[in-house]
């Protein structure tokens, strides 16, 4: 694959992924149980934003040097936030936490996490990254099986699946994945990022996703712009499959504030399937 997130990390739609993730973590951790977070397409786990991959795309100052500056955020991005000034030590902006690193340090005792990057080099630096951190596993394999085959049959787990969507079955895939989850453990939640390019791309999404599962599902939609042009990422999606445990007003706050704020005319909307 030739996707590098290097060039996208701290952008607006890992906003709103890192935020809600946050939120889930944060909500999870109230119950003693232990907890199993799976991540499909994990990425290298930190990025450089002096580097000239940030550099070239000015994503990150869009997105997260905005967020830092802002005065009107929800307290929704609080953790966020908080996250990304204890990883730069209180200093300027020089590096942003991927979702691994987010939920390393999320992690409970009893907790445990499988960190999978198919990319050779990617997982070189997300096992680097992630040295030292007790229960958590780093494979260098196709996080989709993964998912399927290493999923506990009971007990709590959540999935993040955030695929590059450089594969034309990545959305079957990613609908399938979530779908198998539940079918294989009913308290399994699993929470799919999507890039919003064409109504017609992401409602057949939706549709294969209601066909393959009974679980409930929540979705949350970042517009930064009218979807006008299916050549352009003009925004992200969220779907929560299972049970949402009172998300919906924060998945909200943070699709909303981030089209609104840092979008082009965007908008932000929930809603349940």
């Amino acid at each position: 694959m030739n996707y590098r997130h290097a060039f996208h990390a701290g952008n607006f739609a890992d906003l709103v992924k890192h935020a809600v993730l946050l939120q889930l973590l944060a909500a999870a951790a109230k119950d003693p149980s232990p907890l199993t977070v799976i991540d499909t397409h994990a990425g290298r786990g930190l990025y450089d934003l002096t580097g000239p991959e940030a550099q070239r795309s000015g994503e990150a100052a869009a997105g997260i040097g905005r967020l830092l500056e802002a005065r009107d955020a929800p307290p929704e991005f609080a953790p966020l936030v908080a996250a990304v000034k204890r990883l730069n030590g209180g200093g300027r902006l020089a590096r942003y936490p991927g979702s691994p690193w987010l939920v390393a340090d999320a992690l409970r005792p009893q907790d445990r996490y499988l960190a999978c990057e198919l990319n050779a080099s990617e997982h070189a630096a997300l096992r680097k990254a992630l040295a030292g951190r007790p229960g958590v596993e780093t494979l260098s394999a196709d996080g989709f099986a993964v998912a399927r085959e290493r999923c506990p049959k009971t007990g709590r787990v959540l999935a993040l699946v955030d695929p590059p969507f450089e594969r034309g079955d990545d959305y079957a895939q990613a609908a399938e994945a979530a779908a198998a989850l539940a079918r294989r453990n009913p308290q399994a939640r699993t929470l799919v990022w999507l890039p919003l390019k064409d109504l017609e791309t992401f409602d057949a999404f939706l549709r294969d996703l209601e066909d393959a599962t009974d679980a409930p599902i929540l979705v949350g939609e970042t517009r930064m712009r009218p979807l006008t042009d299916p050549l352009r990422m003009n925004g992200c999606a969220l779907v929560l499959v299972g049970e949402e445990a009172g998300l919906a007003p924060a998945m909200e706050a943070v699709c909303r504030w981030t089209a609104e704020t840092l979008g082009d005319g965007g908008a932000g909307r929930i809603y349940r399937l």
